[in-house]
């Protein structure tokens, strides 16, 4: 199957298995809000953080030097093997410090859910070396497969722990299920890798000396991801995390659905147009202006309607999570092209490019907590973060135009006038609703109101170049021959 079609086709699956995670995963969020204490979800990210921030020390960037297609990983079994061999050894180090770390300095719930983290995390970092591969050749069927039941199964242990229990188990389950249904689909059902041990010098040097120049960028990242949720932890506590998490959890829905599916096929398609700027410079303008109208589509729909949404779904209870969630939408419609960008300069095996660009996240960020986040709490936390990301996707649209081409107007301006529109007769329009209207009939008439606006400004000026997309992304005569295939025709 050529590059076009396997990247067709991943994407499809993709979004298929987000689109049923979506509803799952949203039930799943609802019901646990509304039964377990706030602070839970607060221990919960605070320990999240923990881990995530200390294995990045330990991962060394060797996913990432597997995708970077070279001549030591041409032969992909035994590079896959080596580097199976590497994240053993490296993972085994991270496994063994934090849980002395919570043995020696937490105690009570905090040392249960950063124990039960550490050793379910171990085992699904050795145990989803498969992933890797699959997602090298952009072969996403049975990744999606493995989302969607791992969702379904889930769902459905963490509910009834809570409905039964309201423990904190309720959260930790998720790790424990995942980790042992991805065995059994990865490894017992048609396994399509099978655990062994290589270690050749060229390749661990590749992978070491590769590893070592995206380190610091991934490192950087992985600060940039949870420093604010360690930091509001650490300074406003367990229930200001817990609302500022949950705002984050339910903001950031939208990337579930469409922007991680066409996230995940991305890095493996830029890989292979690396040589090819002309196709690599269409596939990235196609990647983001996509990403950007469905991520300011989301954002502004969810801006209008949150109040009413969080009151009927999540309960009064929530509310004091509205001004953050509002504040994290921003977050939601940019962090999407950040990653597409930066898997550019993966796939160009320029990985270093993204340290400068970090570097200043972070400071940014670092600074935002000190001064927004002292003065305005989990609000000016969630600003900082706003403002990290403005100058990060600034720098980084700088920074890739050595190696693709486009147009930073055409991909912002019309969905900018589209957004702005939308949301301000939106607005205009409550000034005529009662206030004995019902919450949700308030809410499906700005939906409404909103969707349609949106889309009419983008038809209105862009429907040529929708059109011109569509027709060449859909290969209808290769469809015709899946469906027959399917049907046994």
């Amino acid at each position: 199957m050529s590059l076009a079609k396997r990247s067709i086709t991943s994407v499809t699956w993709n979004a298929i298995a987000n689109f049923i995670r979506l509803p799952v995963g949203l039930i799943q969020s609802i019901v646990l809000a509304r039964l377990l204490p706030v602070e839970y979800f607060g221990i919960f990210a605070g320990m999240v953080a923990m881990v995530n921030l200390s294995y990045v020390f330990f991962d060394f960037g060797l996913g990432s030097a597997f995708f970077h297609r070279s001549a030591e990983t041409q032969d992909e079994d035994q590079a896959i093997a080596v580097l199976f061999s590497l994240r053993l050894i490296f993972t085994s180090i991270w496994a063994v410090i934090l849980i002395a770390v919570a043995l020696i300095l937490l105690s009570d719930q905090r040392q249960l859910v950063l124990i039960v983290l550490t050793v379910t995390g171990f085992f699904s970092k050795i145990a989803g070396t498969p992933v890797i591969l699959l997602m090298r050749r952009v072969e996403h069927r049975r990744l999606a497969i493995l989302e969607i039941t791992t969702a379904i199964i889930v769902a459905v242990f963490s509910i009834s722990i809570a409905v039964f229990t309201t423990s904190i188990w309720a959260l930790l389950i998720s790790s424990v299920v995942s980790l042992v249904w991805m065995i059994i689909v990865l490894y017992l059902w048609r396994p399509i890798w099978r655990p062994h041990f290589a270690w050749k010098k060229s390749i661990v040097n590749y992978f070491l000396n590769f590893g070592s120049r995206i380190m610091s960028a991934n490192v950087l990242s992985v600060s940039i991801d949870y420093i604010d949720d360690l930091w509001t932890n650490i300074y406003l506590g367990d229930l200001a995390l817990g609302y500022y998490s949950r705002a984050f959890k339910f903001a950031t829905y939208p990337r579930t659905i469409l922007a991680l599916p066409v996230n995940k096929v991305a890095i493996g398609t830029y890989a292979e147009l690396k040589y090819d700027r002309k196709r690599l410079s269409q596939a990235f303008f196609r990647t983001n202006a996509f990403l950007i109208r469905i991520g300011f589509l989301f954002a502004g729909w969810l801006a209008l309607v949150a109040p009413y949404l969080i009151r009927i779904l999540l309960g009064e209870k929530w509310m004091p999570m509205l001004d953050v969630f509002r504040l994290m939408l921003v977050f939601t419609m940019l962090d999407p092209i950040k990653v597409t960008i930066s898997s550019v300069f993966q796939a160009v095996g320029k990985p270093e490019k993204l340290t400068f660009v970090r570097i200043i996240q972070l400071l940014v960020l670092i600074l935002g907590l000190y001064t927004l986040g002292w003065q305005l709490n989990i609000e000016g936390v969630a600003l900082a973060l706003d403002v990290m990301i403005i100058v990060g996707i600034g720098l980084l649209l700088i920074l890739v135009k050595p190696y693709v081409d486009f147009s930073a107007r055409r991909l912002f301006v019309i969905p900018l006038i589209a957004l702005v529109s939308g949301i301000s007769l939106c607005l205009l329009m409550l000034n005529y609703f009662a206030s004995t209207i019902f919450d949700w009939m308030i809410a499906s008439l700005l939906s409404v109101c909103f969707v349609i606006v949106y889309s009419s400004v983008l038809y209105l000026f862009e429907r040529k170049t929708i059109f011109k997309m569509m027709h060449e992304m859909i290969d209808f005569s290769y469809w015709i021959k899946r469906l027959k295939s399917f049907s046994g025709f």
